[in-house]
């Protein structure tokens, strides 16, 4: 067992089940593009709320059922509890994500029928950047144990940082890639449809709907950051980590539409979000205390792990939905 790290027994996952799951990924989300949103449209409640049921449905039919028959005995009912750990703590997270896109859909005017094709291809973009991320930090811990020390204090940095912090207003001039996809490219004024290209006098250009999938790429890199030694602090099963932040991502496209005219009720989400990273930060480095009590003990009880990040998120969102927003006092000039 590595230390500061609840992993719970070791599994060992074959090449084929690694292949035999990314090749579903791929069908699903072939099948997502090239047949159910094959045309341009906007996606409605009723649709997204149904796909976030399915894809939630899926997650949970893979942990019980899908991963113990591929697998077979190696894995255990703690490696259900894990994903399922590691599962929420990631869609949680995602959940700050969706308002960012939010906000940059709305600062680049994206009609609604295109917002799917950015969230399409800007998840996709994200599954491979996790998934490099996801690698290095494996065998970063399998060489370099310690790092989860400062894993585990990067999230209380972040944690306290983010229940400190106002919100930030997007700001696309100011993003590095963004800044340098205008110096390498003309950029279009106009939308062409769902195309990221166009031509302007013969020269092919930038669309604005590229523009925004930069910062939608960008921004996921960011949330990455945090979200990935997250998990390291659930589990460091490389298999276990890699799937659960697959279905949480994939169920992501689905839950934009469900949250975005909901988010903004929850204001105290954030809150929960920030003391979760708090929380798992502190479950990694508190194993430096040789002699702490039993209570402590998270690394083998991951009942208590999902107990307290769920009693976290859902106090959180009690709390939006109880207290009153405050309202600023209007004065009337005499």
């Amino acid at each position: 067992m590595i230390l500061g790290a609840a992993t719970g027994p070791s599994l060992t996952v074959q090449p084929k089940i690694w292949l035999l799951f990314l090749v579903s990924v791929l069908i699903f989300l072939a099948l997502d593009l090239g047949v159910f949103h094959r045309k341009p449209r906007a996606v409605a409640f009723v649709e997204a709320l149904l796909w976030t049921t399915l894809w939630a449905s899926l997650s949970l039919a893979f942990a019980f059922w899908l991963a113990p028959a591929m697998i077979g005995p190696a894995w255990e009912a703690a490696h259900t509890k894990l994903f399922i750990t590691g599962y929420v703590v990631e869609l949680s997270l995602s959940m700050d994500n969706v308002f960012v896109i939010a906000m940059i859909f709305t600062y680049f005017r994206v009609p609604l029928e295109y917002q799917h094709r950015v969230l399409f291809w800007g998840i996709l973009g994200a599954l491979v950047m996790r998934a490099v991320m996801i690698l290095a930090g494996a065998e970063l811990i399998e060489r370099f144990h310690s790092i989860l020390y400062i894993f585990g204090a990067f999230l209380l940095f972040t944690g306290i940082k983010m229940l400190l912090a106002n919100d930030e207003e997007v700001e696309p001039e100011k993003n590095l890639i963004v800044r340098l996809a205008r110096k390498l490219y003309p950029v279009s004024n106009e939308y062409d449809g769902q195309h990221f290209f166009t031509r302007i006098n013969g020269r092919r250009a930038l669309t604005p709907l590229a523009l925004c999938l930069i910062m939608v790429e960008t921004t996921d890199l960011i949330f990455a950051v945090d979200s990935i030694p997250a998990i390291f602090g659930i589990t460091t099963e490389a298999f276990l980590v890699f799937t659960s932040n697959v279905f949480a991502i994939l169920g992501l496209r689905s839950l934009y539409f469900v949250l975005v005219g909901l988010l903004r009720h929850f204001r105290y989400l954030k809150y929960g979000m920030a003391l979760v990273l708090v929380f798992i930060g502190f479950k990694m480095l508190v194993v430096i205390w040789e002699n702490r009590p039993a209570w402590l003990n998270f690394e083998s009880n991951h009942d208590a792990v999902l107990g307290i990040i769920g009693m976290i998120l859902g106090l959180s969102i009690v709390a939006s939905l109880l207290v009153p927003k405050k309202t600023k006092a209007v004065t009337q000039k005499q």
